[in-house]
């Protein structure tokens, strides 16, 4: 029966990492369906590339800050309990890599290739992992730091602070450094806006990000034992409130509709295993209307070009998540409790402070030394032309811009 049950595990967090892995194909159609067609080749390359440098520096150097545990040891020491050990960092390093995905959609059309690479590597082996140990590894103090001050630890079940927001304040560093694309602005600062070049691309992004969600949630168990029927319905209750609160806010948009989704998604993974799903429904609700209303003001006020909104998407539906939490998880609330809303509060903003922080030093030291962004020309040719020397749709361009 132990035997059994191993091997059940095993499967079941498997399976999760297989559907976080394929999340990583909605964030690269969600990229390639908003950017421009000179820009696709480049967004289905990055992401797919940034994934490969995130394995090599969460195997390497991530995992063990996070958790204390390194592989540079025999086979079979890593076997152990049918080699649960493996497919939990299969399982985390595809949280890991959603970090540099999440980023690849503020940056787009304008963003060098090799110095991102860079960024991906420090963030994912160094950045990332720290405050991942803090939380989920149970590391550096902090859990019973919060504990002592706030009597309860902070809780962030599947990632909305520890994964989404930290991706959407890492990626706010990156585009207000980078600057706005050529085209998006006047020279008087009214916005002029570059429309998504394939709705059908973007739709399919977010279907894809959508169904692989239900294993970043449910997954996060990462035991059969562990599986809840709610963690699944609050999911799928915060998908519909974030898509219909974002479709009223954005009135019908399509890129708001699918978005709106994902934005109630971000927002219910830190109490999605303690919240009613009432308290789920109204939380995406509220993400919904949170990215809608901070993707226009940004756009619009800020002037910052934050391409796909990820840090209205991430960074602050991924904030009010992690506080949610510690309203909806309340018994009062019809939660399960075992939350405190002062933590919860603390906690988030701690994250968010950490990937701002890092945002900013990391673009910061980059745009210093190798430089960041495209040259005039390349951007005008397109990243696909400029960095991979081949566009969406070769046999139809002729070589026409």
């Amino acid at each position: 029966m132990d035997a059994l049950n191993s091997g059940s595990d095993v499967f079941f967090v498997l399976m999760g990492a297989i559907l976080v892995f394929a999340m990583h194909a909605g964030f690269a159609f969600l990229e390639a369906g908003t950017v421009r067609k000179k820009n696709q080749v480049n967004a289905l390359v990055k992401i797919i590339t940034d994934f490969a440098i995130s394995t090599l520096a969460y195997f390497f150097i991530g995992y063990t800050i996070a958790y204390g545990t390194s592989f540079l040891t025999g086979a079979g020491n890593l076997t152990a309990n049918n080699g649960f050990g493996l497919v939990r960092f299969f399982f985390l390093m595809t949280f890991a890599a959603a970090v540099p995905a999440i980023i690849s959609g503020g940056i787009a059309e304008r963003a060098r290739f090799n110095p991102q690479l860079i960024a991906t590597a420090v963030f994912v082996g160094l950045v990332y992992p720290f405050f991942e140990g803090m939380v989920w590894g149970s590391r550096f103090g902090f859990q019973d730091f919060m504990t002592t001050l706030f009597g309860a630890p902070f809780h962030d079940f599947a990632g909305s602070i520890v994964v989404h927001a930290m991706g959407g304040w890492l990626a706010l560093g990156a585009v207000i450094m980078l600057g706005a694309r050529k085209g998006h602005y006047r020279a008087d600062g009214t916005i002029i806006g570059i429309p998504p070049s394939n709705i059908p691309f973007l739709a399919l992004g977010s279907w894809i990000l959508c169904i692989g969600w239900f294993g970043f949630n449910v997954m996060s168990a990462q035991s059969v034992a562990g599986a809840s029927g709610l963690v699944a319905v609050n999911s799928l209750l915060a998908l519909v409130g974030g898509l219909l609160s974002a479709s009223i806010a954005g009135r019908n948009d399509p890129g708001f509709v699918h978005n709106g989704a994902l934005a109630g998604l971000v927002a219910v993974c830190a109490g999605s295993d303690i919240m009613h799903p009432l308290g789920a429904l109204v939380t995406g609700a509220v993400a919904g209307v949170i990215f809608v209303k901070a993707f226009l003001f940004v756009q619009n006020r800020l002037k910052v070009d934050d391409v796909l909104g990820v840090w209205p998407l991430h960074g602050l539906c991924g904030l009010w998540g992690g506080i949610a939490a510690g309203i909806f998880g309340m018994k009062s609330l019809w939660g399960l409790g075992g939350v405190s809303f002062l933590s919860q509060l603390t906690g988030s903003l701690v994250g968010v402070a950490i990937g701002g922080f890092f945002g900013f030093v990391v673009y910061g030291l980059l745009k210093k030394t190798v430089g960041i962004r495209l040259s005039e020309e390349e951007e005008y040719l397109g990243a696909d032309l400029s960095i991979h020397k081949i566009s969406a749709y070769p046999e139809d361009d002729f070589g026409r811009v």
